[in-house]
């Protein structure tokens, strides 16, 4: 049986390339995002569906879950979030905190709230499981100066991530997430940073950060394994990232005996 998923932020970075990923794996996907136009190209290049949608307004999450009711959903793929700015505690900007917040936790409360009757409907038609997959990101882990709006946000779709888990237990639905250190997209630094040359710089030397793809090759397997196989939590890092702070600039290489 075609398996069926929704992946949000599919415009671009992570949720472009997951929904590439899906489909390249036989997958039915909707692409959610604001952007129509991006996400048409991405129909166009991908075969997948597509619906545009501002995951921060109930109306447009209710009239997803309208669109995708007619068919089953066995998978949530939820990627659309992102930060902004990097203001220090004592100065930051409460209308933007609030818009991290919205774009990362409650967006992941609307819309389990709205998909979950469908795919508890879908887990029980097909005598199979459905996935709630979060794309958190270690700014949930650890924080870091400049990081406090950032780190709130993600830390709350963490813990409501494993609410979640708990609150489901019992049910042949897979609660999980994928949480990535350093990845280097087009969008994620320029819009957070709002200068090219800044976000430019926060990749500076870094030898191989993770790429989008990286991280929904990461998804698609996990998505692939077995129903009863449950990756709680997968913390993914660039090779020269070996922690939230500790950060190598420069070419690797081993060291001289």
């Amino acid at each position: 049986m075609m398996r069926r998923a929704i992946v949000t932020g599919a415009s671009s970075g992570i949720g472009w390339a997951t929904a590439a990923a899906l489909r390249g794996a036989g997958w039915e996907v909707v692409g959610v995002a604001r952007r129509a136009e991006r996400l048409e190209k991405l129909a166009a290049e991908t075969g997948a569906d597509a619906f545009a949608a501002d995951l921060t307004q109930q109306a447009d999450v209710d009239a997803l879950a309208e669109y995708v009711g007619a068919g089953p959903v066995h998978s949530l793929v939820h990627i659309a979030g992102g930060a902004l700015g990097a203001d220090r505690v004592e100065d930051g900007d409460s209308d933007g905190w609030l818009a991290m917040y919205k774009r990362n936790t409650l967006s992941a409360q609307r819309l389990t709230k709205a998909l979950l009757p469908q795919l508890r409907r879908t887990a029980a038609d097909g005598d199979t499981h459905a996935d709630l997959l979060f794309l958190t990101s270690t700014a949930a882990q650890v924080a870091y100066p400049g990081g406090g709006g950032y780190n709130a946000a993600k830390a709350g779709e963490s813990m409501l991530v494993d609410a979640l888990r708990h609150e489901l237990v019992g049910e042949p639905i897979r609660v999980l997430e994928i949480a990535p250190g350093m990845v280097k997209t087009e969008e994620f630094s320029l819009t957070r940073l709002g200068d090219a040359a800044a976000a430019d710089a926060v990749y500076d030397g870094v030898e191989a950060p993770l790429t989008a793809d990286d991280v929904a090759g990461v998804i698609a397997y996990t998505l692939g394994l077995p129903g009863h196989v449950n990756l709680d939590l997968i913390t993914m890092r660039p090779v020269a990232q070996a922690a939230q702070h500790l950060l190598h600039r420069g070419p690797l290489a081993p060291r001289t005996p």
